[in-house]
């Protein structure tokens, strides 16, 4: 190590050491030239030297007695240069140094792979994958030696149960949630009109229905957050007249309630004043000048029962069209506390969509979406093991959203359990969005994320609602094409013994095995393999959200006492689900079929 670095009492450099100079020429050599620069010019009468020259030594006066910045202060006029790199650093890293399959937070390759089928060009690639076959966590589809291509590659399900009145026949690949006021409202027309073109669903997001959803016509999922806007009072309550008055349209074809987002869950939403324009205090109902904020939770309910009370009550004032919710998954027993308050009330919600943490947003801070919320793959199948130990997972159709872009991200979800995929990024790349990570500052370089009347001029609706139109088409086809190799009609018959996945050890399992998939009805008498499944299944509480602390060790000191054996140990945690041998049962399609196979020695 440098003497310098462990010497207790180090000697003061004298000024003239050649050292000193040295540090000193590059702290204030640029400021100097630019000195220099300025006085060539009045000695040679060159105005762009004295001008140039000026500009630059009034820069770097102005750095020497300002005080916010050390940097400038010490490299006057050159420290400029941190912060202009520092600015451009995304655009810097996505086109000269990313790599093509580096995921910051889509990789170039599934960036590029939107953009071609959203442009109508070849997909293809060639001389073989980019991907390690070998790497751990690598997955791919078993392919039949009876596959066939498939014709109708329109797939759709329909959604609505035994309360709904206006069933809605949706496609399994629809746009996700993006609010008017996130998106620009070129960027709103575009994708409802190329909804509208290739017979998909638009979700609004929370941000109410503008008039950009309805210029199209485009079949549109109406979101209701927190903050209820479109339909609340002056208090910022919900308005059950002025819903009303918006649901019966036919345009509107589901309702969806937002208990929480993937990318800020526990968090309210804040769209920044400088972003919110006349149109949008309008459509939201809020007033102009100030941050329009979500609050954190629903102010129409407090407990299950009254959420309950409350999707039923909108399927009414909707005129019996589909209802249901979205959530990130966070606390599991708070779910199951809406699971076990449906079924006392026998009344089901049409649809649940789970958000996953990996999901994208306009804003949220870093913390929420590094370190908040389950992860997509993990909550969905929680949300399914849960509906198919509680005995009504037919009840309910089931949509995921978060980082879906391909025809393999919805062939994978829909294997596991999944009735249904949507996208919002996805959606956003096909009409121009660069992932430039600029939707917080109004000044998206595209016109996408912006309320910026000149920025959001250059996105060209028409060709890109052809672009819209176009990825969802070619998607579908991509998924068609993974069905049809598999040897199946649609992707409603996929099953989790479809895929493979190398482990950590080189060794091959199909997900069936890899991933925990509950008995149908088990937790309704708490004999679920997995014993954690049955502990938050009696911590759940139909009256409140909070735990119930007191029957778990109820049924903690039961199970001793009656030495009651599982398969998986009290304190096995969801992590451990991957060692619990499912006895060669295989669950886990959207029909909840239980297909009997071989039993092997994984």
């Amino acid at each position: 190590m440098p003497q310098s670095r462990t010497n207790l009492n180090p000697k003061p450099k004298h000024h003239n050491s050649s050292p000193y100079l040295t540090g000193m020429l590059l702290r204030y050599g640029t400021f100097g030239a630019t000195i220099l620069l300025f006085l060539a010019g009045l000695l040679l009468f060159n105005w762009w030297l004295i001008i140039i020259g000026g500009i630059g030594v009034g820069l770097g006066i102005y750095d020497l007695i300002q005080s916010k910045h050390a940097i400038l202060s010490n490299y006057p006029v050159a420290g400029h240069i941190r912060y202009v790199l520092e600015d451009f650093r995304p655009e810097i890293r996505q086109y000269l140094l990313e790599d093509d399959k580096e995921q910051v937070p889509f990789s170039r390759q599934q960036r590029a792979l939107v953009y071609q089928r959203a442009k109508n060009v070849s997909d293809t690639n060639a001389f073989g994958t980019l991907d390690n076959l070998y790497a751990h966590g690598k997955e791919w589809f078993l392919q039949s030696a009876v596959s066939e291509p498939i014709i109708n590659k329109d797939f759709r399900i329909i959604v609505g149960g035994e309360r709904c009145q206006q069933p809605h026949d949706m496609s399994v690949f629809n746009i996700s949630a993006m609010s008017f006021g996130s998106l620009s409202a070129n960027a709103i027309m575009a994708l409802n009109q190329g909804a509208k073109m290739g017979g998909f669903t638009h979700d609004t997001g929370e941000g109410a229905i503008s008039p950009y959803h309805r210029k199209f016509g485009g079949d549109l999922i109406w979101e209701l957050g927190t903050g209820y806007f479109g339909c609340r009072d002056d208090n910022g309550h919900f308005d059950p007249q002025s819903f009303a008055e918006k649901a019966v349209d036919p345009q509107v074809k589901m309702i969806e309630i937002k208990l929480s987002q993937g990318a800020k869950p526990g968090q309210g939403g804040v769209l920044p004043a400088e972003k919110i324009t006349q149109e949008i205090a309008d459509t939201r109902q809020v007033p102009m000048g100030q941050d329009c904020v979500s609050p954190s939770s629903h102010s129409a309910f407090s407990n299950p029962r009254e959420l309950v009370a409350f999707w039923q009550q909108l399927r009414e004032l909707s005129e019996g069209k589909p209802v249901g919710f979205k959530l990130c998954i966070g606390q599991p027993w708070q779910f199951m506390a809406i699971v076990k308050a449906m079924i006392e009330a026998d009344n089901y919600p049409d649809f649940i969509v789970i958000d996953g943490a990996e999901g994208g947003t306009g804003a949220a801070p870093v913390e929420f979406m590094d370190n908040v919320g389950m992860p997509m793959v993990d909550g969905f199948l929680l949300v399914h093991n849960t509906l198919v130990g509680a005995g009504i997972r037919d009840k309910i159709k089931l949509g995921v959203s978060g980082k879906i872009v391909s025809g393999f991200d919805i062939a994978r979800l829909i294997a596991l359990g999944a009735d249904w995929c949507n996208s919002a990024r996805g959606f956003m790349f096909a009409v121009g969005c660069i992932q430039s990570r600029s939707c917080h500052t109004n000044t998206c370089p595209t016109g996408v994320a912006t309320q910026d009347p000149y920025r959001q001029k250059a996105l060209d609706v028409p060709s890109k609602a052809d672009r819209v139109a176009s990825f969802h088409k070619n998607t579908l086809k991509s998924l068609a094409s993974i069905v049809g190799a598999v040897g199946l009609q649609h992707p409603s018959q996929l099953q989790p013994y479809h895929i493979a996945r190398r482990l950590d050890d080189g060794q091959i399992k199909l997900l069936s095995k890899f991933f925990y998939f509950t008995d149908k009805g088990a937790l309704l008498n708490n004999s679920a393999r997995a014993d954690v499944f049955n502990q938050m299944w009696v911590m759940a509480n139909s009256d409140s959200f909070l735990a119930n602390n007191d029957a778990l060790i109820a049924y903690n000191k039961d199970s001793r006492d009656k030495g009651r054996e599982t398969s998986a140990t009290a304190e096995q945690g969801l992590g451990s689900f991957v060692n619990i041998n499912d006895g060669g049962q295989l669950i886990g399609n959207v029909n909840n079929t239980f297909r009997e196979f071989p039993p092997t020695d994984d």
